[in-house]
């Protein structure tokens, strides 16, 4: 396996390719933040885990309030404002990519390249190449093809 080095350079990168990952990417992000979120907080209610802040809040005058549908909906909130903000960023990002890059020349990539050499092998002797002629004629021969190995 052969391999060589290459250069590549990034002059462009597509706003609308980058708005439909992003969108993906970040709709991904945004329901594992919520549900994470959601079944973290279901565990801690079944431990008893906010009953026992509001006991050690209560020792230090303190008042805390465990009302998990209110934090649900700031966590939907967050993950929503996240979502679009992130994807706009992403998408604003390749278009200051492609202004700059018009400048600067891009990102210089240098990479490795394989190539899988297939050597040609031949079974048999060198036979003679047929051409049939096209008005139907009689067939006409020519000389052998050589292969050329590499």
């Amino acid at each position: 396996m052969a391999v060589r080095r290459v250069r590549r350079v990034i002059r462009k990168i597509d706003p609308w390719t980058v708005l439909k990952v992003s969108l993906i990417l970040n709709t991904i992000g945004a329901l594992v933040f919520v549900l994470g979120t959601w079944v973290t907080w279901s565990l801690a209610v079944q431990r008893g885990i906010p009953d026992k802040l509001v006991e050690i809040f209560a020792n230090f005058s303190l008042v805390f309030t465990p009302n998990g549908e209110l934090y649900f909906r700031a966590v939907v909130f967050y993950a929503i404002v996240t979502f679009v903000s992130l994807t706009a960023l992403m998408t604003l990002g390749a278009v200051l990519y492609n202004l700059i890059s018009d400048v600067v020349g891009g990102v210089e990539l240098i990479v490795l390249e394989e190539t899988y050499t297939v050597p040609v092998t031949r079974t048999g002797p060198l036979r003679p190449v047929v051409h049939p002629e096209a008005n139907g004629g009689e067939a006409t021969k020519t000389e052998p093809v050589a292969v050329i190995e590499e």
